[in-house]
């Protein structure tokens, strides 16, 4: 399957898995799954990058305790890439409420509470491209994996 059949996700570890050291866990979940991690690194995002990430839940009143959240420490940004990364990634980290989240998602796995849910996935093929170029740039590039051949028709 060539790179152009394949969609790209963001997904972030947040501050609170972050700290529980649960980075290497997460995207070891994406990589066993068969995506291809297209970009990977730990950054402390500025105020002005989650305004824009989260702009469209400005109006909402937990926007500034999100801000405050995103910013208290340093999330693991990464693209995936693969079939379907958009519908399997939301998949696999389940509910936005982990008391919500199917078992064996990350969130079911991994989180107790909504405010500190450990993980961000983009909700669209056309979000993802606009979060994926936001924290990242324009400029990431795909590459050939051998395994690709065992993994796609």
């Amino acid at each position: 399957m060539s790179a152009a059949n394949l969609e790209r996700s963001f997904i972030a570890v947040k501050p609170d898995g972050v700290e529980r050291g649960l980075v290497g866990e997460i995207v070891r979940r994406f990589e066993t799954r068969g995506f291809k991690i297209l970009a990977l690194q730990l950054v402390h995002p500025t105020e002005q990058l989650l305004r824009d990430h989260y702009a469209d839940l400005a109006g909402k009143p937990f926007f500034p305790k999100l801000l405050a959240y995103m910013q208290s420490g340093p999330v693991a940004a990464f693209v995936i890439q693969g079939k379907g990364a958009v519908k399997i990634g939301r998949a696999m980290l389940g509910a936005t409420n982990p008391q919500d989240s199917a078992p064996g998602t990350i969130r079911a796995d991994f989180a107790l509470d909504i405010g500190k849910n450990v993980c961000h996935g983009s909700d669209s093929v056309e979000s993802a491209e606009k979060e994926i170029a936001l924290w990242f740039g324009e400029n990431l590039k795909s590459y050939t994996r051998a395994v690709d051949a065992v993994i796609y028709e």
